[in-house]
């Protein structure tokens, strides 16, 4: 087992390094793992050519993926924390990722997978640039987590973050089409059970995830596609005391109306938060239906 060894950089350094995306690896005098930010989890290969070789040049050869989809270079001396980032800069590429702000977003392949209902890399691009760029100065009461996933399959668990988003795929059943056919190909498409015939007709359960796999199932076109959309969770956490986030009612079905509830969920959370407090925190306290009310307001 590796052995904590007492780190020989001032702690006011260590704090300052930290704020740059520069965490001390515990077990050296003076190394600090230096978290490369990917935007939205994907990478050029030019750039990721940068972090190799910038990796082999200032750390120790070695690069590391983190759970937020940041890419760590291992063991980079304290003194050459900004000789790395300098070089980084060269290839559009900067460090960071911690400290009570915005974080990098998280998010799934979308549209390039299979089961994909939305560009998930196109919105938390822009999401990356509107708030984790654009918002890097603004303090928060703690530290805010965005997780992009494409379809309900919550591969990338946007529900455990603070503000979560979710590809949805709402489908519309035309009951006149519905020919009561005794192999149901809707309730044979639902991954989940929630499409059942029903006194003749196929109907859709309230516990539908909206993934859309039942849509243009039918033959005679009872289940077809009403719109695509977004579905925003709030306040959840992973770790120590995990709490799953919560549906804003609303189902979204336009990127930029996606990204102004983001923003005002975060102005929300600086306004309303207190110091040390989770966003999840927050809307236990207040109540999720104020908090609600507050995001949403005449849209709800």
């Amino acid at each position: 087992m590796n052995k904590t060894v007492k780190c020989n950089v001032a702690p006011e350094e260590v704090a300052r390094v930290k704020g740059l995306g520069f965490l001390r690896d515990k077990t050296t005098l003076d190394c600090f793992n230096g978290r490369v930010i990917t935007r939205n989890g994907k990478i050029t290969a030019a750039e990721c050519k940068a972090i190799a070789e910038a990796s082999e040049q200032f750390g120790n050869g070695e690069v590391a993926m983190t759970s937020r989809l940041t890419v760590e270079i291992q063991r980079v001396p304290y003194e050459k924390i900004e000789p790395l980032r300098e070089y980084l800069a060269q290839y559009g590429l900067e460090t960071g990722g911690t400290g009570p702000k915005v974080r990098p977003v998280v998010s799934c392949k979308g549209t390039t997978c299979q089961f994909g209902l939305i560009d998930t890399f196109a919105l938390s691009e822009a999401i990356h640039e509107r708030f984790y760029k654009g918002y890097h100065d603004v303090k928060l009461p703690h530290k805010f987590k965005i997780a992009v996933g494409g379809c309900p399959n919550n591969c990338v668990k946007p529900d455990i973050n603070d503000l979560g988003i979710v590809g949805q795929r709402i489908p519309k059943v035309e009951e006149a089409l519905c020919r009561d056919c005794k192999i149901c190909q809707i309730e044979k498409a639902c991954p989940i059970g929630n499409a059942k015939r029903t006194e003749g007709k196929v109907v859709l359960g309230t516990d539908c995830n909206r993934c859309g796999r039942c849509i243009s199932k039918c033959p005679f076109g009872a289940v077809m596609e009403e719109t695509t959309g977004y579905r925003v969770y709030i306040g959840g956490r992973w770790g120590k005391k995990a709490v799953r986030g919560i549906p804003l009612s609303k189902i979204f079905t336009d990127m930029e109306e996606v990204l102004n509830v983001v923003e005002r969920t975060i102005l929300f959370f600086k306004e309303n938060g207190t110091p040390g407090e989770r966003f999840a925190d927050t809307v236990a306290r207040l109540g999720f239906e104020k908090v609600e009310t507050s995001l949403l307001g005449a849209e709800k």
